[in-house]
């Protein structure tokens, strides 16, 4: 697993349906639901006429974590829900990646919310990790 600032990532062979799959599964397994998927390729083929590469973007939930965060701090609404992003890579295969939390949460200055962020940082690693290969 490769980690950005901003991000966790992992690359896998699977074709990119199955990645898709795979990622929303893993996410399940961790507690997260899936709020939103925006299927990136088709938006801007409609908003724009022009082709991209297929990619989506996920907004997933954990419920426990998020009433955590929020019942510690109410705006952090704001920086809700986890997106994660499966997109596919031009010699095969794809990427899966999620927004770090704790880089998320630092944004507030509000140390009481490390914990919350910590937690979801761990799920979402393991989460990753199981689509990666």
């Amino acid at each position: 697993m490769q980690e950005k600032q901003y991000g966790l990532f992992v690359k896998t062979a699977k074709p990119y349906d199955e990645a898709l799959e795979d990622v929303k599964a893993a996410l399940k397994a961790e507690g997260f639901g899936v709020l939103t998927e925006i299927d990136v390729k088709e938006t801007l083929k409609q908003k724009l006429g022009v082709d991209f590469r297929r990619y989506d973007i996920i907004g997933a939930c954990n419920p426990p974590l998020a009433h955590r965060a929020l019942t510690t701090e109410l705006d952090i609404g704001l920086l809700l829900p986890c997106n994660v992003i499966v997109y596919e890579e031009e010699d095969g295969g794809c990427t899966v990646a999620a927004l770090n939390p704790i880089q998320m949460m630092s944004f507030t200055g509000n140390a009481e919310l490390a914990a919350v962020a910590q937690e979801a940082r761990e799920r979402l690693r393991r989460a990753l990790a199981a689509v990666g290969s």
